[in-house]
């Protein structure tokens, strides 16, 4: 039987699912969108690589150890202004890291 570590934190474009780590190891994250969101590689590799940009910059998962996972529920993220993507994902991940034990 296995226990659940982790947890998960939505909002309305993305979830994000997590779990604790080893104490001393790095954070690990991945960012899924599938082909449901857009069938067009270019818009899901932007989302992407917009997401790992303010997860690298924010510095929010450094010296944490974490796993963690964002899944992408709508393609508005590809269109959507820097500033109010960067306050939707940081929220999602500062509640994730709150909840963590």
């Amino acid at each position: 039987m296995s226990r659940v570590r982790g947890g998960a934190a939505r909002s309305q474009n993305c979830s994000l699912f997590y779990a604790k780590s080893k104490p001393g190891s790095d954070y690990k994250m991945a960012i899924v969108v599938s082909k449901k969101i857009s069938k067009i590689a270019v818009e899901r590799n932007r989302i992407r690589r917009r997401l790992y940009e303010i997860i690298r910059t924010s510095h929010v998962f450094d010296a944490i150890p974490i796993q963690a996972v964002f899944v992408v529920h709508s393609r508005t993220l590809a269109d959507m202004p820097h500033e109010e993507l960067e306050k939707s994902i940081l929220k999602i991940a500062v509640q994730a890291i709150k909840k963590l034990p």
